[in-house]
């Protein structure tokens, strides 16, 4: 089974997020082992290369460490993982007000809206 990607963002950066959301939700564990490089590029359908630059970003984040011999293992770090969470927030949400703003709303209009006083539903 592989992935669908948008065209307009590296490969590299899609997996990236894939993974970091897949943490964040819960759905791999603190202390996981991650699949073997070729085995996730197998499964995302993407060269084995693509998917150890993914590996070694993930690990320079901070986010995996590598075992020599045992694989690679998502950190047990809590801070680290709170730090995660907390970045992939603002990242969202900034990319949010940036394109809603391109659309000409206003940062008033967007708060009233998700406050409730801006709806009439």
């Amino acid at each position: 089974m592989s992935f669908e990607f948008l065209p307009d963002k590296p490969i590299y950066q899609q997996l990236i997020d894939r993974i970091t959301g897949e943490l964040i939700r819960g759905v791999i564990r603190p202390g996981e082992k991650l699949p073997s490089v070729r085995e996730y590029a197998v499964e995302a359908g993407v060269n084995a290369n693509t998917m150890q630059r993914v590996y070694k970003e993930l690990e320079g984040m901070g986010i995996t460490e590598t075992k020599r011999g045992q694989g690679t293992f998502v950190t047990e770090n809590p801070e680290r993982l709170q730090t995660l969470r907390e970045e992939r927030k603002a990242q969202l949400i900034a990319d949010f007000l940036r394109d809603i703003e391109a659309l000409g709303f206003t940062r008033e209009e967007i708060t009233d809206y998700m406050t409730g006083r801006g709806r009439n539903d």
